[in-house]
């Protein structure tokens, strides 16, 4: 079965991004960038990999990949972020996608354990805050790449109501550049 990750940035306290939605405040220079260009070429935009010539690199860890409409619509976003990977954005308003991204519209809990049950590689839970919240019974994985910095105010990494969840660390890697990617799998 294949496993839901919810693998995304966030900060010392705890946000996924800033209030209007950007992410520049994250560290985008450093030695943790080569990890995940060589760990993670499936997680990078496809017009990033191209950029990169990481087009024709294989998919290590995910054929497929999850967001809500915010994170979809992240100001200057693509139509098809992510061409390498079967796309689905979660949203009731959304329209307009181009056919290689998929909208569901409702059901998300029943047609994520759906997509768990199918082969392949695994799922790329990447955002956003409610999202992550409505599935964390689904989540198996997170994996969060922690950045040296603090928001104070922001997207919550969980936005919204949660029941307590326990996770147990099963790798941490620290880089110069002081990010940290830390593994955590649900605990049984």
């Amino acid at each position: 079965m294949r496993k839901l990750v919810y693998y995304v940035a966030t900060t010392l306290d705890g946000f996924i991004a800033a209030e209007d939605g950007t992410y520049d405040g994250f560290v985008f220079e450093g030695d943790h960038m080569e990890g995940i260009n060589a760990e993670y070429p499936d997680t990078l935009p496809t017009q990033f990999r191209e950029a990169l010539g990481l087009l024709d690199a294989p998919n290590k860890h995910f054929d497929t990949v999850l967001m809500g409409r915010s994170t979809y619509q992240v100001p200057g976003g693509l139509a098809s972020p992510y061409a390498h990977l079967r796309q689905f954005v979660v949203s009731t308003q959304i329209t307009g996608t181009p056919p290689d991204v998929e909208v569901i519209r409702e059901d998300v809990v029943g047609r994520v354990r759906a997509l768990k049950e199918e082969n392949g590689q695994d799922i790329w839970l990447c955002g956003g805050g409610k999202l992550a919240a409505t599935l964390l019974p689904e989540i198996d994985v997170l994996l969060l790449k922690i950045h040296p910095v603090v928001f104070g105010r922001g997207i919550p990494l969980f936005d919204g109501k949660a029941d307590i969840t326990k996770f147990t660390r099963t790798d941490a890697r620290l880089f110069e550049s002081g990010v940290s990617f830390m593994t955590y799998e649900r605990s049984s």
